[in-house]
């Protein structure tokens, strides 16, 4: 069993609970005060939102845990603030497991509000802004360090069955926690923690994780694996891009102000005797860290490995300037975490319109947020793009059904060109007009089953010659206005197709048997 370390007197618990409430309750707001108004949700989180009308053990894009996050917030009214809330709280959650680790090390109040804020004020924050599955992932792989220290601070076995819970949940919300996995695994293999693999219960937890993807991984199975097909897309069409080295600046990047706790804590687990017992907490780092270098992995996909840091960081640096007069330096050090973030505030946050971001064009591009996945740079950050055109192109959508006859409506097609076309319109015309689908992400298995077909609401470019000859009438009602949504580059239009030849139907359902053939990789 390892002792806790020492430090400075920890506040009445009572004091503790109300101040780690206090800073909850400020990460709560923050992250509602630094999204403008003027934005839609992103992409992605239109398409999250779209699986909870799908409830299935798996999809193309994202395991189920994210259709299950969706169908809660679909009952609590589906409104931007629930939507926004979900990522917050999985925010806060993590960093109260940050408090809690701090707690565990002995580290007192300040090096709690230190860690609090380094995590408030960097690109976590960043991350827990959109509904994605990369908030609850950092949560999840927090969650594995705490249990993880707590059994070498403890050695009680019920730990390591928590480990398995938390891998397995971990799993079905993002499979990336599956690199943190092998890190931990290599970690303890090499320290002196080794002997852990003689403990069956590690085995055990192994079991538990297993059961509970096990739903997943037979989907999986039944679809042809899809989930090589997606790695294979986003290797070619993203990770390509990716610089290693950009991806090892990044990592500090992210803290912005406050990376000198995340060198602190280095310097704490090498040098620092008293955490001694938790060094293999560097080699799991160090593991996973060059998993995601050799794969070209995006820098994000590491920033489950930071929290646990923070806390190491925040206790050793609250040591070193604890003796004689350098404990007045406090303020010194929340400034340092304040004051940069504060700057770069209108840079990482859509706070600012579009039109006052190219005003501050050269600053964006200094920062290198304007660029893209693509590898180049555009008038706004892609996340920003991303939010821009949604509603103009769900109200595009709306006026071309209106233009149907009654009779003719329930035999009508919205087809669009991407998911996230497709989940906007679900979003913002619900209940208004049948559901979009698209032949990309999960919409594949989405379609209708039409066996007559007298109009399609098409979202994106004009049909091509070979789509013409099967459609004797195409109209244009509409096209996408904002110059500077991502979607504005492809030439999104509306088009009400008519008089649609009788073969067409069967010729669509052709296209989406390929195209849902085309993900089953796995299987070839």
């Amino acid at each position: 069993m390892t002792t806790p370390v020492s430090s400075i007197t920890m506040p009445p618990r009572r004091t503790s609970l109300l101040l780690l409430l206090l800073i909850v309750i400020v990460k709560m707001v923050f992250q509602y005060l630094v999204l403008h108004p003027y934005y839609d949700l992103q992409r992605d989180e239109f398409l999250h939102l779209d699986l909870a009308r799908h409830l299935s053990s798996g999809y193309l894009s994202v395991p189920p845990f994210t259709a299950l996050n969706s169908i809660v917030i679909g009952w609590l009214g589906n409104s931007i603030f629930w939507i926004k809330f979900f990522p917050a709280l999985y925010g806060a959650l993590t960093m109260v497991l940050v408090w809690k680790i701090v707690e565990l090390l002995g580290g007192s109040w300040f090096a709690q509000v230190l860690a609090a804020l380094v995590y408030i004020c960097s690109g976590m924050s960043r991350v827990n802004l959109l509904y994605q599955p990369n908030s609850f992932d950092i949560l999840a792989w927090t969650s594995l360090f705490w249990c993880l220290l707590q059994y070498l601070h403890t050695s009680q076995s019920k730990w390591l069955l928590w480990m398995g819970v938390f891998t397995g949940v971990g799993i079905l919300n993002k499979y990336n926690i599956g690199f943190l996995v092998v890190g931990m695994l290599g970690g303890l293999l090499l320290s002196s923690h080794r002997k852990i693999f003689r403990d069956k219960y590690l085995y055990i937890s192994g079991l538990i994780a297993l059961v509970i993807i096990a739903p997943n991984i037979i989907w999986q199975l039944q679809h042809g694996l899809p989930v090589i097909h997606h790695m294979k897309e986003l290797n070619e069409n993203q990770l390509v891009h990716v610089s290693r080295l950009n991806f090892i600046k990044d990592q500090f990047i992210f803290f912005i102000g406050g990376a000198f706790i995340v060198v602190a804590a280095f310097m704490g687990l090498i040098f620092h005797k008293p955490f001694r017992p938790y060094r293999v907490v560097l080699l799991i780092y160090g593991i996973t860290i060059f998993l995601f270098t050799y794969l070209h992995a995006k820098s994000y996909y590491s920033l489950g490995l930071y929290p646990v840091l923070l806390a190491f960081g925040s206790v050793y640096w609250d040591r070193i300037f604890t003796h004689d007069w350098t404990h007045r330096l406090r303020i010194l050090w929340v400034a340092a975490i304040i004051v940069p973030f504060a700057l770069l505030l209108n840079a990482v946050f859509p706070v600012l319109l579009p039109a006052q971001i190219q005003q501050k064009a050269a600053k964006f591009q200094t920062l290198g947020v304007l660029r893209w996945e693509d590898g180049k740079d555009h008038a706004l950050p892609q996340d920003f793009a991303d939010m821009l055109g949604w509603q103009e192109m769900a109200a595009m959508a709306l006026q071309a059904w209106e233009q149907i006859p009654k009779a003719d409506q329930p035999y009508t097609l919205v087809l669009c060109e991407n998911y996230g076309e497709a989940g906007a319109l679900n979003f913002y015309n619900k209940g208004k007009m049948p559901e979009a689908v698209a032949f990309d992400a999960d919409y594949v298995f989405w379609f209708p089953q039409m066996d007559t077909l007298r109009y399609i609401i098409k979202i994106g470019p004009a049909p091509d010659e070979k789509a013409r000859r099967y459609i004797s009438q195409v109209q244009q009602t509409g096209a996408l206005q904002d110059t500077l949504c991502r979607e504005y580059a492809f030439g999104i239009r509306a088009y009400l197709l008519s008089g649609l030849s009788p073969e067409l139907p069967a010729l669509i359902q052709q296209r989406l048997a390929k195209k849902q053939e085309s993900y089953q990789d796995g299987m070839k």
